[in-house]
Formats: C-alpha cells, structure tokens, sequence
C-alpha cells in the first residue's frame, strides 16, 4: 500500500473524529450529581437537583448516598453534606487546620463576642423582640442587630401581638449555610453549651 492511501482525507478524520466522540459513553447521572454540586457555590435542594439533572428526587438521594460510600472507601477529604435544605460538597472538619492556613476570613464576615452572643440569642429564641434580647443580654443591641441583618444571617420575621408591635427577628438561609446546619433542629441543645462542673 503506498503511502497516499495510508493517508487519511480530512473526510476521513471527520468521521474519525465523529466516531469517537459517538462513541464515548454518556456520563452517569452518578457522576453528573458530583459535577453539578462540586460547582455549585450554594447548596442545591433536591428538587433543584432533579431539574438540573432530569431524575427523580429519590435518584437524587440514592446517588448522593452512593457518591458519600465511595467518598468514604477512598478516603476522600470531602463529602456531600446537608445543609440549609440543600446538598453541598464539604471538606471535613479535620483537614480545618490546614485549610486554614490557607483561606483568609474576610474581616467584614468575622463576628465579634457581641454579635456571636446576640446571633445566638436570636437562633434559640425566634422570633424574638429586641427588647427581649436586649433583657438577656444587659445591653442595646440595635447596632449589632443592624450588623447581623447587614451580614444576611437575621432577618426580620414578623410583628410581635403586644403594645407598639415591636419587630420579630430570626435567622435566615445564609445563617445555617455558614454554621454548616441542616435546620434549626440541628443547633446544639443548652445542656450540651454549659459548661461541666469543675
């Protein structure tokens, strides 16, 4: 055979090039659930995730359980967490000391004692008044309450029914993201904060 026909044509290589594209298979929706949420910056709900995929939320939940085990067999630094009613990919906690060698918190998103204390008044008592938090605390809090809402993690949720209808406050969406919670249900219970006898 001469060397023109161990040439291809650019026909040929069309084909060629055609045939294994074609004949590459589809990725599994396993895999296209890992890839959808490893770009995500926010947690996607499982109904969010059906759409973008095209499957059943119970699909949904069998893949991502599916991801975790093989996560786990792998030794993986990172598994699919529920958080805020959504899925998200999250390193786990014991690779936090060298994680934080490398984020830096931006100085606008750290809370102070005050803000920490008023944030955690809000999350076990909403909704709740400023006047009662204030009761708790000793102090005004209007300012620190302003920062929170300003920082999207309270949000105002309604009228107290008592003289004046002073404003209710809870936390938002963003509140459960950043503390790493499935839902309120999941914050940590009084007895668990106190501190053990000496």
């Amino acid at each position: 055979m001469t060397k023109e026909h161990e040439e291809n044509t650019p026909i040929q290589e069309d084909i060629q090039e055609e045939t294994q594209f074609s004949s590459e298979a589809e990725p599994a929706l396993e895999s296209v659930v890992e890839a959808v949420l490893f770009v995500s910056d926010e947690p996607l709900s499982p109904n969010r995730l059906s759409d973008i995929v095209g499957t059943s939320v119970k699909h949904i939940r069998q893949h991502i359980k599916d991801l975790n085990d093989k996560y786990q067999a792998n030794n993986n630094a990172f598994r699919i967490e529920e958080i805020a009613g959504g899925y998200q990919i999250l390193t786990l906690s014991s690779f936090n000391p060298w994680l934080k060698k490398l984020l830096r918190v931006r100085s606008d998103s750290k809370l102070s004692p005050a803000s920490l204390e008023t944030l955690a008044i809000i999350a076990y008592k909403q909704p709740v008044i400023r006047a009662d938090i204030e009761a708790i605390r000793g102090v005004a809090v209007g300012e620190v309450v302003r920062s929170l809402m300003f920082k999207g993690l309270v949000k105002i949720v309604g009228r107290a029914e008592v003289l004046g209808r002073p404003m209710l406050y809870g936390t938002t969406k963003k509140f459960l993201e950043v503390f790493g919670l499935n839902t309120l249900k999941d914050l940590p219970k009084i007895e668990e904060l106190k501190k053990p006898p000496a």
